[in-house]
């Protein structure tokens, strides 16, 4: 309020505009997946041949080795 007597501009306490404010989002990261595990099932797959094995829970893809050609697999 430019002359402190009530007639200035509405809306410029804080808590308006576009942001929240310190900390008042939701944050990164937050009500996302954040990609680090992908879950217990799924497939591991053999970059170099295509072969699909299904994944073995408590074991990374990239520790098994393909059954066909004997690369190091990756996730699906």
């Amino acid at each position: 309020m430019p002359r402190r007597d009530g007639t200035g501009p509405r809306g410029g306490g804080p808590g308006t505009g576009r942001g929240m404010g310190r900390s008042g989002g939701r944050g990164q990261g937050q009500g996302r997946v954040s990609g680090f595990g992908v879950g217990p099932g799924g497939y591991c797959i053999c970059p170099n041949c295509g072969e699909k094995a299904t994944h073995k829970i408590g074991s990374p893809c990239y520790e098994q080795k393909c059954p066909k050609c004997g690369t190091a697999m990756t996730r699906e």
